[in-house]
C-alpha cells in the first residue's frame, strides 16, 4: 500500500487533481454566472459539469503517464488531442441532454413572450402541514375553491387547477412559476388542520422576485370546514381586489354547501377526470355517483358527472346503447346541476359540450358556453368549448384566437393544446400542429389520441416509417386500432390495408364511422368517404365535430356532397 502511495505521489497526481478540479470548479462558476445573466437553458450548465469530469479522467491518465516519464509538461499535440476528447464528449452530452431538457420540461415551452399581466394570478395548492395525510383534501379542496371564486372576478386573469396543480410538491422558485404559468402574481399558503382548530396561512406573492405582498394568518374552530372555506376565499378575494385591481369585490355566495363524504367523494373525480384516459374516466364517474347520491342536491358534483359522461361517449364507447344511455345520462346531470344552480358556470359548460357533441345543437351549444363565460370569465373550460365549437363551424380564424385564450388561462392543461393542434392543422401548419401535440404529451405521457393525431401529421408528410412509430406508441383501444389502420394505408401492403379497415369496421360500424371516413380519404376512395359520413350523420358521430379541421377529408371541400354533410350539420361548407 505505502508502495502505491509513493508511486502517487512521484507522479503528482494529487497536485494535478487539486490543480484540475480548482480550475474546472472556477470555470463552472463562471458559467453559471453568465448563463443566469444571458438565460441560457439549464442543461448548458448541466453539459459542463458532466464535460468537466470527462477532462478530469483524461488529466489523471496524462498525470500518469508523464510522471512514468519523469517529467511534467504536456505536449502540443496532447493538449490537442484531449481538447478533441472532450470536444467529442460535450457534444454527445449536448446530442442527448438538449431533447430530454427540451421535451422533459414541458411548461418551460409555455412561457411566454411578453411580460404578464399585473392582474394575473395562479393560486398554488396550499401545503398541508398537519402531518396527517387524511388532510389533504381539506388543503386541496380550499386551494381549488380559491381558484373557482377568483375565476368569477371579471378584472383579473385566474390560471385554471390543472396547471396550477403541476406545482404541488415542487421546489421550483416564483419566478419560474410565474414564467410558466403568465402569471404577475402568486397566492400560496399552508393548512394545519389539528382536531377542531385550524390555521391557514396564505400570502400573496410578486412571481418575478417572491417579495411578499399580502399575507394573513387565520385561526379558526373547525365546526364546518366549508364556511370556513368561503370565509377565506372571500377575505383572500377582497385583499387581491384592494391590492391589485383598486376597489372593493362583491362575491356571490355558493347556494350551499355539500356533506363533508359527498365533498370528498367529488374531490377524488375531479383528481381523475382532467386525464381523460377510459380507466379515469370510468372512475370518476363512480366518485361523482357517489358524491351525488351522498347529497343529491350538491349542484357541482352533478355537473361534472355530466361531463365526465360527455367525454366517455365521445371519446371511447362505440356500442350504440351505451353510447345513448351515456348521453342520457350526461344531460340529465347537466340540467340537475342547472336546477340546483341557475349561475354555477361549470353546469352551463357540461350542457354546452353535451348539445354540441350528441345532437349537434350548434346555438344552443354556443349560448351555454357564452353564459359560462360570462359568470366565470377566467375559467378557460367555457373558453376551449367555445373555440371547439367555433371550429366545427369552420370559423377558424375565431377558433385559434379563443383556442389560444384558452391556453393562456390553463397553460399546462392538455385539452386547450390539443384544440388548437387540430386547428392549426386544418391550416396545413403541422409543424406547429406537432409542437402541440407533443407538449400535451410531455404533460400526460400515457395520453390517449394524441399519438393518433401524430401517425396522421406523418401521413401528411409522406413518412410511412414514422406513422408506423406513432401508431404503435398510442394506447391501447380505439384509437391505436384507427392509428394502426392509418398507418397501413401508407406501408405498400394492400393486403394487410385491407384487412385492417375491415378489422375496424367490424368493431367499430357504429361508434368510428368518422374516423372510417377518414381512412377511406387517405385511400382516396371518395364515394366510401361520404357513404361513412353519411352515417355518421345517422348515428351523430361526435367525431363530426372535427369535420372543417381534418386532413385528408378536407380535400374533398369542393365536393358538393361536403356541402351537403356542413348543412346537416347546420354551418357552410365555405365557412371560414
Amino acid at each position: 500500500m505505502d508502495g502505491a502511495f509513493e508511486r502517487l505521489k512521484q507522479r503528482k497526481i494529487v497536485q494535478w487533481a487539486i490543480a484540475y478540479f480548482a480550475a474546472a470548479f472556477a470555470l463552472i462558476q463562471v458559467l453559471d454566472l453568465v448563463g443566469q445573466r444571458f438565460g441560457w437553458p439549464d442543461w448548458i450548465a448541466r453539459a459542463s459539469i458532466v464535460v468537466a469530469a470527462i477532462g478530469f479522467a483524461i488529466t489523471l491518465v496524462l498525470a500518469w503517464y508523464h510522471g512514468e516519464r519523469g517529467q511534467q509538461r504536456v505536449t502540443a499535440i496532447e493538449v490537442l488531442v484531449v481538447a478533441v476528447l472532450v470536444a467529442i464528449g460535450g457534444a454527445f452530452v449536448w446530442h442527448v441532454a438538449r431533447p430530454v431538457a427540451e421535451t422533459g420540461k414541458a411548461h418551460a415551452e409555455t412561457t411566454p413572450a411578453s411580460p404578464p399581466d399585473l392582474h394575473s394570478i395562479a393560486v398554488l395548492p396550499l401545503v398541508n402541514t398537519s402531518g396527517d395525510p387524511g388532510n389533504e383534501y381539506f388543503s386541496d379542496g380550499l386551494s381549488e375553491e380559491l381558484i373557482s371564486v377568483l375565476a368569477r372576478i371579471p378584472d383579473l386573469k385566474i390560471i385554471g387547477r390543472t396547471s396550477s396543480f403541476r406545482f404541488k410538491n415542487t421546489n421550483d422558485d416564483s419566478r419560474a412559476i410565474g414564467a410558466a404559468l403568465g402569471v404577475a402574481n402568486l397566492l400560496e399558503g399552508s393548512v394545519r388542520k389539528q382536531g377542531e382548530h385550524v390555521r391557514i396561512v396564505v400570502d400573496l406573492i410578486a412571481a418575478s422576485d417572491g417579495r411578499q405582498l399580502w399575507s394573513e394568518t387565520y385561526d379558526r374552530e373547525l365546526r364546518d370546514i366549508f364556511a370556513v372555506q368561503s370565509e377565506i376565499a372571500t377575505a383572500v378575494v377582497g385583499q387581491l381586489r384592494l391590492k391589485l385591481l383598486g376597489g372593493a369585490s362583491s362575491i356571490r355566495a355558493t347556494k350551499r354547501e355539500p356533506s363533508l363524504p359527498a365533498y370528498t367523494a367529488m374531490l377524488q373525480g375531479s383528481h381523475l377526470l382532467p386525464n381523460f384516459n377510459e380507466a379515469d374516466l370510468r372512475g370518476a364517474i363512480r366518485y361523482f355517483d357517489e358524491a351525488t347520491r351522498l347529497d343529491p342536491e350538491y349542484a357541482l358534483a352533478w355537473a361534472r358527472l355530466g361531463a365526465a359522461y360527455r367525454s366517455l361517449a365521445a371519446l371511447y364507447l362505440s356500442d350504440e346503447a351505451e353510447i345513448a344511455a351515456a348521453y342520457r345520462q350526461s344531460r340529465s346531470a347537466a340540467e340537475t346541476a342547472l336546477r340546483l344552480d341557475p349561475d354555477l358556470s361549470e353546469a352551463y359548460t357540461a350542457l354546452g359540450y353535451d348539445k354540441l357533441t350528441s345532437v349537434f345543437d350548434l346555438p344552443g351549444s354556443e349560448a351555454d358556453f357564452r353564459r359560462a363565460a360570462e359568470l366565470a370569465p377566467s375559467d378557460y373550460r367555457p373558453v376551449d368549448g367555445l373555440g371547439y365549437l367555433l371550429a366545427m363551424q369552420g370559423r377558424l380564424d375565431e377558433a385559434e384566437a379563443t383556442a389560444r385564450r384558452a391556453s393562456e388561462l390553463e397553460p399546462l392543461s392538455i385539452t386547450p393544446l390539443l384544440n388548437l393542434a387540430r386547428i392549426q392543422m386544418a391550416f396545413g401548419r403541422i409543424d406547429e400542429a406537432e409542437t402541440n401535440i407533443r407538449k400535451a404529451i410531455a404533460l400526460q405521457p400515457g395520453l390517449s389520441h394524441a399519438f393518433a393525431y401524430l401517425t396522421v401529421i406523418d401521413l401528411l408528410r409522406n413518412d410511412p416509417a414514422a406513422a408506423r412509430r406513432d401508431a404503435d406508441r398510442e394506447p391501447a383501444g380505439f384509437w391505436h386500432d384507427y392509428a394502426d389502420t392509418l398507418a397501413k394505408q401508407r406501408e405498400g401492403d394492400r393486403a394487410a390495408a385491407d384487412a385492417a379497415l375491415q378489422s375496424l369496421i367490424d368493431k367499430y360500424t357504429y361508434g368510428g364511422p368518422f374516423q372510417i371516413a377518414i381512412v377511406y380519404a387517405v385511400r382516396k376512395e371518395p364515394d366510401r368517404v361520404f357513404e361513412w359520413l353519411d352515417r355518421a350523420i345517422e348515428t351523430r358521430d361526435s367525431g363530426l365535430t372535427q369535420l372543417f379541421v381534418t386532413p385528408f377529408l378536407l380535400d374533398y371541400r369542393d365536393d358538393p356532397r361536403f356541402a351537403a354533410i356542413a348543412a346537416k350539420l347546420g354551418v357552410e361548407a365555405h365557412a371560414r
